[in-house]
């Protein structure tokens, strides 16, 4: 089975309904959620979400997100030997340094995000939403 490591920005496609990714990241969302592939999010992205979705709908609603979120996707470990893989790579944002390193660790075959540029020099390979959502085999 395929294992993905989903980044925030895919999330909050979904979440906010932002276009033109919502629907792409809304297939590779119900893929996970369908057995398709055993879908990751980074333990600080799930902090992020949650922060983030919190200051939009208030802590009910977003305590109600992440557990979601939770009973869907797995969480990929960010430990000291992710943080020091990720300073290694020595890219300009540490963020996506930690997404590569956690999908790393989590032996993850692809990480699936909106923003592929940011993830040019990832060990993971990338994948946008629509090639995820074809890659999974699951129509966008």
């Amino acid at each position: 089975m395929n294992r993905v490591l989903i980044d925030v920005n895919l999330i909050l496609d979904v979440l906010l309904d932002r276009r033109p990714h919502a629907a792409a990241a809304s297939a590779v969302w119900s893929a996970v959620e369908e057995g398709r592939a055993l879908g990751f999010l980074s333990a600080h992205a799930v902090t992020t979400i949650h922060y983030l979705n919190e200051r939009a709908v208030g802590p009910h609603l977003a305590r109600d997100t992440t557990e979601s979120l939770l009973s869907v996707f797995s969480v990929a470990m960010v430990d000291e030997g992710v943080l020091q893989t990720a300073a290694a790579f020595g890219w300009a944002d540490f963020e996506d340094a930690v997404t590569a390193a956690a999908a790393q660790r989590a032996k993850c075959g692809a990480i699936i995000t909106s923003n592929t540029k940011d993830f040019a020099k990832s060990p993971v390979r990338v994948l946008a939403p629509a090639e995820a959502a074809a890659w999974l085999g699951v129509d966008a």
